[in-house]
């Protein structure tokens, strides 16, 4: 997709490819058929930029046609490089102002617990956009309201763009700073749907918002791209695709 696009970012994607594909496959209660009925868990994408791991995931789910994904990031598209809940069926919000989606999703979360509605609430961030002040806001008040109807998911790939997250600004000591906050906190692999499965099932019968933090390998499964900051934007030579393929076994 960024190869045909020509712009993206594949470093990202893959580092949350595998967090997707476990909501979507093995615990979301979505239907493609009915992408706003009204009792469907909801999943928010907070790192927007990575929408190529979203609608590609989306698209595998049902949600999209599979001949869309050529679209990707082109004029007049409904892919935008950052997802948009208007055009494209199963996106809860539109995201890419880092920072915005965990807040969001209190939101929701605190919707859900005034209804007593049973649907859960899901966010993804990156680890990089902890440095935005809104989350803390938002893990502040998610811990007071104790919703336990609310996941983050950290996508914990130690990169941002330019640097490390820990040169930049250090976010550690994450799971203190959520325990703190009143939250649970679990960690995972994030590039592994078993760990992650696990850490997930702590979301039954907990009182509290739930935060996982998954490690995870930005570039996962592509060698040239494996925690190399410069991926987090770029495109792949024909040459570079081609390998890219054959490492992910879809050649």
């Amino acid at each position: 997709m960024i190869f045909e696009a020509r712009q993206g970012h594949p470093g990202g994607d893959l580092s949350v490819a595998d967090i997707l594909a476990t909501l979507y496959f093995g615990v979301l209660r979505v239907d493609p058929k009915a992408p706003r009925k009204p009792d469907r868990d909801r999943l928010i994408l907070s790192k927007g930029h990575a929408s190529g791991a979203l609608y590609a995931t989306l698209a595998e789910a049902g949600f999209i046609p599979v001949e869309a994904l050529h679209t990707y990031m082109k004029p007049l598209s409904a892919l935008n490089g950052h997802p948009n809940r208007n055009y494209v069926p199963g996106v809860e919000a539109n995201t890419g102002p880092l920072g915005h989606g965990l807040p969001i999703a209190v939101g929701v979360a605190i919707a859900g617990q005034i209804d007593k509605a049973d649907y859960r609430v899901f966010a993804i961030t990156g680890d990089g956009e902890l440095q935005e002040g809104s989350n803390w806001e938002a893990a502040m008040a998610a811990g007071h309201r104790k919703l336990a109807n609310l996941t983050l998911i950290i996508d914990r790939n130690t990169l941002q763009q330019g640097a490390r997250v820990a040169e930049i600004n250090d976010v550690e000591p994450l799971a203190d700073k959520f325990r703190a906050f009143r939250w649970e906190v679990v960690e995972a692999d994030g590039n592994d749907p078993a760990s992650l499965l696990d850490a997930l099932a702590l979301q039954e019968g907990r009182t509290r918002p739930l935060c996982v933090i998954a490690h995870t390998i930005k570039g996962k499964g592509v060698s040239y791209m494996e925690d190399q900051v410069g991926w987090h934007h770029g495109v792949p030579t024909q040459a570079q695709l081609d390998q890219a393929m054959e490492e992910l076994g879809t050649a």
